[in-house]
């Protein structure tokens, strides 16, 4: 009885960074804030030199966190209600800025007080410490926390839960047996999936311009556009990561995109920074083996792809263009990685038909937010009201690029090329019926968010795409 009435009057304290969220709200607040400005990354190190507490200040400040979208664990709620229906007092005590904490703390309704940083001090580890047993009067104190900081407070506590920890606070508890909440997925399954190799299906374009000189089969030319391959699927796979990371808030209010992993919380910030930094690493190891033109493409894609994440994605219009011309650099980076040499035809057949792609995503993706769709929503330039002008366009671009596929059959260059080149005219309606295809599955709301998986994924443009192959083999064989 003793025991009970003892434990009773002991407060629980919990962190909220990893703990009672499955994200760190320092690095939310950064990515936020850079989504609204990205000129906040100058302002940043001067911020720092005054602190981390002072930046912490500033960046939620600025940020405007929406905490009732933030990713809780359940199962620490769960807890910590049920300790709440039996009369104890609960304490918010986590190293974010008490502007955040207090918000969250109001959003659950859960906490008897808040213990945050402010503007001078950083409560975290010892200063943490220090202020709970100031607070708890000597009568002892349970805490919830995650990550190494937190270890002299697990040692103080009279009662340690350690929850979905870091690697020495996952050491500490095994040597302590102190009671464990883990977290309910494996990041290396969530980091996999923020890499999206489901997404590299798009560079097999890369592959464009040795199939159509023919030279596919070529053991060297096939290397090379393997290769590169590789190095902007890693790239892609970094900016996937990055976008991600600036389009947090947005993923979190869209009825599929809040299950991403750094959205849903299933993959730490910092660890898919990491990923994203080893992977371009990587990409431009590889592009070390070819021609230097293609280093120079890798680069520029990155930098218009970085772009796109910062700011070109919430322009009306210049976010489709730019998302037609990164489709497009695919193809010449294939033509420079393999020398070949890519014709004026194939990138102008590019930038309409990626064009048409590319407003077929945003319709998709307007589409599936409603009447609602507006900048605040989306993260875009669009709203709903823009739905038949896209559509529109987007028809119109693709009639466009079987029109200048058209004029290529038409022209001397195809008629050296094949022995047969009025096979090459049956390529037009097959492509009209991809492009027609896409859009009446868009407008019945019945398309994926990614046309061009949804290309590569289809068994009807597969055939179309199949029949195409075959017409060109005819086409060069005959």
């Amino acid at each position: 009885m003793d025991q009970r009435l003892e434990t009773s009057n002991r407060a629980i304290y919990v962190d909220l960074d990893g703990t009672l969220l499955r994200t760190d709200l320092l690095w939310e607040s950064l990515f936020q804030a850079l989504r609204r400005n990205p000129l906040v990354i100058f302002a940043l190190f001067g911020w720092l030199m005054k602190g981390i507490a002072f930046t912490k200040a500033r960046l939620a400040e600025i940020a405007g966190i929406d905490v009732t979208a933030l990713p809780y664990r359940s199962e620490v709620v769960e807890q910590l209600n049920s300790q709440r229906a039996m009369g104890r007092r609960i304490v918010l005590a986590t190293g974010s800025n008490e502007k955040l904490a207090h918000a969250v703390a109001g959003h659950l309704g859960l906490f008897d007080g808040v213990l945050a940083s402010d503007e001078e001090t950083n409560l975290t580890s010892v200063r943490k410490l220090e202020r709970i047993e100031a607070e708890s009067g000597g009568v002892g104190f349970e805490y919830y926390g995650n990550s190494h900081h937190d270890i002299c407070l697990f040692e103080a506590a009279s009662e340690a839960i350690v929850v979905a920890p870091d690697r020495a606070a996952n050491q500490w508890q095994k040597q302590s047996g102190a009671n464990r909440i883990d977290a309910s997925e494996s990041e290396l399954k969530a980091a996999l999936q923020a890499m999206r190799p489901h997404q590299w299906l798009k560079n097999a374009l890369i592959f464009v311009p040795a199939v159509l000189a023919h030279d596919i089969f070529v053991g060297s030319v096939f290397l090379s556009a393997a290769l590169a391959f590789v190095a902007f699927s890693l790239s892609a796979s970094a900016i996937y990561i990055l976008n991600d990371l600036m389009d947090l808030e947005a993923d979190r209010k869209h009825k599929t995109k809040w299950k991403r992993p750094f959205a849903s919380g299933r993959l730490s910030v910092p660890n898919g920074l990491m990923l994203a930094f080893a992977s371009i690493v990587a990409a431009f190891v590889i592009s070390a083996f070819l021609p230097i033109e293609f280093a120079g493409i890798l680069l520029l894609y990155l930098f218009i792809t970085t772009a796109y994440s910062l700011s070109v994605k919430r322009m009306l219009l210049l976010d489709v263009f730019v998302l037609a011309g990164l489709y497009t650099i695919r193809v010449l980076a294939g033509g420079v990685a393999a020398s070949i040499e890519y014709s004026f035809w194939l990138l102008a057949f590019s930038v309409f038909f990626f064009l048409s792609l590319a407003l077929v995503k945003r319709f998709t993706e307007l589409q599936q937010v409603g009447e609602i769709a507006s900048r605040e929503v989306t993260g875009r330039g669009y709203r709903h009201v823009d739905l038949e002008t896209i559509s529109q366009a987007g028809m119109t671009s693709g009639f466009a690029a079987v029109l200048v596929l058209a004029l290529y059959i038409q022209s001397p260059a195809i008629e050296q090329a094949y022995a047969l080149p009025q096979m090459i005219w049956l390529l037009c309606p097959l492509i009209l019926y991809i492009i027609m295809r896409i859009w009446i599955l868009a407008r019945r709301d019945e398309m994926h968010e990614d046309p061009i998986v949804f290309i590569l994924k289809d068994w009807r443009s597969q055939l179309m795409i199949g029949c195409g192959a075959l017409l060109f083999l005819i086409a060069a064989i005959w």
